[in-house]
């Protein structure tokens, strides 16, 4: 049974969903009573922090439930939805995609979240005031005084499975540790593992697993596995469901005890959002039960979506473009036999293997195509950073992402377009005050439009901010000993492409080394691609 889909489906989903978070961040910061939108962010993060906890990244798991604990302070009412608070997520976003782009490569490099960490726990504490201290923080201090009651308990739990436990039990959940012994006839091993996963999730939440996701998938394991399941079913129900599965030879489960949680009805009413709560199990409240329903249908249609595409290797089309390619010649000489051997009923059989042979390799084609949105979704974060950055605000709009691009243009498509786009923010849209004085709205507006064209596809980036300066330009070029004499506006202008040209005087992390025209016209002519430039001074 090949088991490494499991890591690969993690590291899709995990990016996917890190996506989701960055536009729906975005979002959020535009409408922040937008309680929704929150619940979504919720979900989503609660989503990569199960996943990355079930595959055993720890670090991945712990980041996402600090982030957790700051997006519960919204959904609250405890914390208000501003710039800073915004911008410490997106960092930690950002560090999140840093992690999972290491497992992606393999690589061991350990990536420092000790920084984001506290900057979370700090948002947490101040927006909550009295409230956080009921929570235990990762202090040495708390550490000592979270005793397991459960002498006999043989998985190690960390600062955040005890955080989680106590939380857990203020909402009334139990947290039970189970050993399930299977028989030592299985064949598949790995198999029946996942299966007493997927029963124990159904059930609750794994807070954690011996052995790990990893070791299950490449069957690294004896007969023993052992959980932590955080759950609303008692030990005996937990204990009849895993004695239900097949060749489950023995199941032994304890009920998690911490001596340091008193949970008198004043503390179990805190407003501390237990973080396995998001995926209730089968008996949940009535009250939650009445706001799942509400949100019931929005989550068929995302699986039902989910399900209608599928991944294909690059190298698998280009094969099969191959295969048809060939199927296409010899085609060709088919028609030339027949048409020497002048066979009424076999040139009738031809021309319709030829016209399947023509759709297939349409569909072939199409196949490789893929919609500019996954380019473009990239590219609002990016704006809002540069905007926060030069202290702008700028209405980015986008248009047309439905637009469709051969899978190798898409590939190499995105460095050009990120280079045109901040130079829009830096060099075209000017600062408050300086629109304010030319009597232009304060919020500079950059648009990304798309379409298509006959069988081209068009891309433009627009900006209403000062234009191109054309005594600027020629200054520049005549300053870096370009001759200008006999030279239109326009091929002025295009003097901006040359490499190492730039009107910038200050050089930046943003732009001004001159680096970056120059690597989009060559990047564009490399697709086969051209550049043009349509400026008018003052409009942009």
């Amino acid at each position: 049974m090949d088991t490494s889909q499991y890591m690969s489906m993690f590291l899709e989903e995990s990016l996917e969903n890190l996506q989701t978070l960055n536009e729906s961040l975005l979002e959020l910061e535009q409408n922040p009573e937008d309680t929704d939108k929150v619940n979504e962010i919720f979900r989503v993060a609660h989503t990569i922090k199960g996943m990355a906890a079930t595959m055993g990244f720890t670090d991945l798991a712990e980041l996402t439930h600090k982030m957790e604990d700051v997006l519960a302070e919204f959904r609250e009412g405890e914390l208000k939805v501003t710039q800073d608070v915004v911008t410490v997520l997106f960092d930690c976003l950002d560090t999140l995609e840093k992690m999972v782009d290491n497992v992606q490569e393999g690589s061991d490099e350990k990536v420092d979240i000790e920084g984001i960490m506290a900057a979370l726990a700090d948002i947490k504490n101040n927006g909550n005031g009295q409230a956080g201290n009921n929570v235990p923080e990762s202090t040495t201090e708390t550490s000592e005084n979270n005793v397991i009651a459960n002498k006999d308990l043989s998985l190690e739990l960390n600062e955040y499975d005890i955080s989680v436990i106590k939380q857990a039990a203020q909402k009334g959940f139990n947290s039970i540790e189970l050993k399930i012994t299977l028989s030592e006839n299985t064949l598949l091993k790995s198999a029946r593992a996942f299966l007493i996963v997927k029963d124990l999730e159904d059930n609750g939440e794994i807070l954690k697993s011996d052995p790990s996701t990893e070791d299950i998938e490449n069957e690294e394991f004896e007969f023993e596995l052992k959980f932590v399941l955080v759950t609303k079913n008692t030990v005996d129900e937990i204990i009849s469901i895993a004695n239900g599965i097949s060749e489950v030879a023995k199941v032994e489960a304890t009920l998690i005890e911490l001596e340091s949680v008193e949970l008198s009805e004043k503390e179990a009413e805190t407003k501390v959002e237990a973080k396995v709560v998001q995926n209730e199990p089968k008996s949940p409240k009535a009250e939650t039960k009445k706001v799942d329903a509400n949100k019931k249908p929005a989550q068929k249609k995302e699986m039902k979506k989910a399900h209608q595409s599928v991944r294909v290797d690059l190298e698998r089309i280009d094969n099969l473009m191959n295969m048809v390619s060939e199927l296409v010649i010899y085609r060709t000489r088919l028609e030339q036999i027949v048409t020497a051997q002048k066979s009424q009923e076999l040139n009738e059989t031809l021309e319709q293997v030829g016209r399947t042979t023509s759709d297939l390799q349409d569909l072939v084609m199409k196949i490789r195509m893929l919609p500019l949105d996954t380019v473009f979704n990239r590219f609002p974060r990016m704006i809002r950073d540069v905007s926060v950055e030069l202290n702008k605000e700028i209405n980015f709009i986008i248009e047309g992402a439905d637009t469709e691009l051969d899978r190798t243009v898409i590939d190499e498509i995105g460095e050009p377009l990120i280079h045109l786009l901040r130079n829009a923010a830096d060099h075209g849209v000017e600062s408050k005050e300086e629109r304010i004085a030319a009597g232009k709205s304060p919020v500079g507006t950059v648009k990304l439009v798309a379409y298509q064209e006959g069988t081209k596809a068009l891309i433009k980036v627009i900006d209403d901010g000062a234009g191109i300066n054309v005594e600027r330009v020629k200054a520049k070029a005549e300053e870096r000993g370009i001759n200008t004499e006999g030279l239109s506006d326009s091929d002025i202008k295009n003097l901006i492409f040359a490499q190492g040209f730039s009107t910038n005087e200050v050089v930046t992390d943003i732009s001004g080394r001159g680096v970056g025209m120059d690597v989009v016209k060559t990047k564009i002519a490399a697709l086969g691609g051209t550049v043009d430039l349509i400026s008018e001074e003052g409009k942009g």
